[in-house]
């Protein structure tokens, strides 16, 4: 079973994070992986580099714009993961666009993940039709799970088109803007989350883009599978170093 269906499996809420590779430093990806493990994490989410990131906020734009100046590519990320499940066991994904990967391969990048021991890939500027219709056998033949983004805006439709090529979690995006923290979630979210849970998907939902502190997890919690960290785990990362992943764990659970 992969990594992920055996963490969705478990019954407690999960917690995900991400972090764009190369930043703080360009060889800090492996010690913050690692580290988030020994914090409590679920699961990672690798940031794979762009240079034109579409659905980023200003804080993992910035980050991504210092990776690649840091040296960070594709290549690079996958010997830096190349021995990562020697100390690592629980999910892993990498979430970036697509461009990159056609330029590596879209076969030869979904073959390297399975053999570092990659679970999953987040591609949001990769249409479902698109990868149903031309890479989803890809994707199933190097064990890899796809995963999807929602937003309050997704039909229904095209969220239950989603739910039925999906087969571990469909990311919930919390609002229509860009990543970025937030404080608190409103009624709007509170009702967009209600109303997803209502569909009855076969997925379990995560959901991503404005988690910051323990009130936002629980909100988020309340009726999703899980949450997803990404701008503020950063933004703590800036300003304190790869050293201090456990000292933000702590606040959020």
């Amino acid at each position: 079973m992969n990594r992920i269906n055996t963490a969705l499996a478990q019954d407690k809420k999960l917690l995900s994070i991400y972090f764009t590779a190369g930043h703080p430093s360009l060889h800090d990806t492996k010690k913050i992986i690692q580290d988030l493990e020994k914090s409590g994490v679920d699961m990672i989410e690798i940031g794979l580099p762009f240079s034109d990131p579409l659905a980023d906020g200003p804080t993992i734009q910035e980050s991504s714009t210092e990776a690649l100046k840091n040296g960070m590519t594709t290549k690079l990320l996958f010997e830096q993961l190349e021995d990562i499940r020697e100390t690592v066991s629980i999910p892993l994904i990498i979430m970036g666009y697509f461009n990159p990967m056609m330029q590596y391969g879209v076969e030869a990048f979904c073959a390297k993940c399975q053999e570092i021991g990659i679970d999953g890939l987040i591609i949001p500027d990769l249409p479902v039709a698109e990868y149903h219709e031309q890479y989803q056998e890809i994707f199933e033949k190097y064990g890899l799970i796809n995963v999807f983004l929602i937003t309050p805006q997704t039909s229904e439709e095209r969220i239950r088109f989603i739910d039925s090529v999906s087969n571990g979690f469909i990311y919930m995006v919390s609002s229509a803007s860009t990543t970025g923290a937030k404080n608190t979630f409103g009624n709007v979210q509170q009702e967009y989350f209600e109303r997803i849970e209502g569909l009855q998907l076969k997925n379990p939902q995560i959901v991503g883009f404005g988690i910051s502190n323990n009130e936002t997890f629980l909100q988020a919690t309340k009726t999703a599978k899980g949450a997803i960290i990404g701008s503020a785990f950063i933004k703590h990362l800036t300003q304190n170093g790869a050293d201090a992943v456990e000292d933000f764990i702590k606040q959020i659970r």
